[in-house]
């Protein structure tokens, strides 16, 4: 058989950048949020926060009548919106973190043990996923506060009550997928326990799935602290949160529109981007949603 040559000016293609996903385009903004809600403060720009009823409900600095000394203007009592803006951006995000955590906690481990062990417990477990799913989050919130009266470990008791049911259903689904792989027939073959195929295999298995759902409760967690502030049920003054400055600016619109506007505009945008990535690291982790 005869060689044949390569020319001498033929070279192996230069590998492809990788692409950037979407994934990472979206996570760009929401860490510009949380850095800028974060560092703020600890750089001495802003506006100071004290009552001033000589400059109550002053436009925005870009408006007539404003000032840049307030840049998103005062609100009924003096107070820069701005800095409020700020601090209250640092309690949203931790609530949206920590709810997050506390639903993905306990529905990541139901919906392990209901879909590797199946029979009687995935029926159980089933059953209580669909009558939490059955029930309105208000009303729970509404029977757990009155009772307990507002606090954050209410409302992050209410998060977990209202939150873990997805996740549950959505592992459970995965887990479902993973426990006929090969790789765990062969450990149940070669005679390793529940406990270790579970959260030394499959476990591991889900992290993408669980840290997509993670993403998509923080924005989920967001937005049930602000409808419960916004109902006067959510965190408790002096706190405040994107959702209580909503709440607050609501009676001012006809008066003082930007009191309400730039918390509600921050809870939209960055809810929406959340809930984005989120749907975009759960196309990335389940190979039946990739588009070719």
């Amino acid at each position: 058989m005869t060689e044949v040559a390569l020319s001498p000016d033929v070279r192996p293609a230069a590998p492809k950048q990788r692409r950037r996903t979407s994934a990472f385009w979206l996570a760009v903004p929401i860490a510009v949020i949380v850095v800028a809600v974060f560092v703020l403060p600890l750089t001495g720009l802003l506006p100071d926060t004290g009552q001033d009823l000589g400059a109550t409900r002053r436009p925005p600095g870009w408006l007539g009548g404003g000032s840049w000394s307030h840049p998103l203007g005062t609100d009924k009592l003096g107070q820069d919106v701005l800095t409020q803006f700020v601090s209250a951006g640092r309690l949203t995000i931790v609530i949206g973190l920590v709810g997050a955590l506390v639903a993905i906690g306990p529905g990541t481990l139901l919906g392990l043990l209901a879909g590797y062990f199946r029979g009687w417990v995935d029926r159980l477990i089933s059953i209580l996923i669909d009558a939490q799913l059955a029930l309105p989050f208000i009303l729970i919130a509404l029977a757990i506060i009155s009772n307990r009266g507002s606090s954050l470990p209410v409302l992050f008791l209410v998060l977990s009550l209202t939150g873990w049911a997805i996740c549950a259903r959505v592992t459970r689904s995965a887990t479902l997928a993973i426990r006929e792989r090969q790789f765990v027939l062969g450990l149940r073959a070669a005679g390793a326990s529940e406990a270790r195929i579970v959260f030394r295999h499959i476990l591991p298995n889900l992290a993408g799935t669980i840290v997509a759902l993670g993403t998509l409760q923080i924005g989920t967690a967001i937005l049930v602290e602000s409808a419960l502030s916004f109902l006067g049920l959510g965190v408790v003054p002096p706190m405040i949160s994107w959702g209580s400055l909503l709440a607050s600016g609501q009676n001012e619109l006809s008066q003082a529109w930007w009191i309400a506007f730039f918390p509600g505009l921050a809870i939209t945008v960055l809810v929406v981007l959340v809930n984005l990535l989120g749907d975009a690291l759960l196309t990335h982790h389940d190979p039946r949603k990739r588009q070719r």
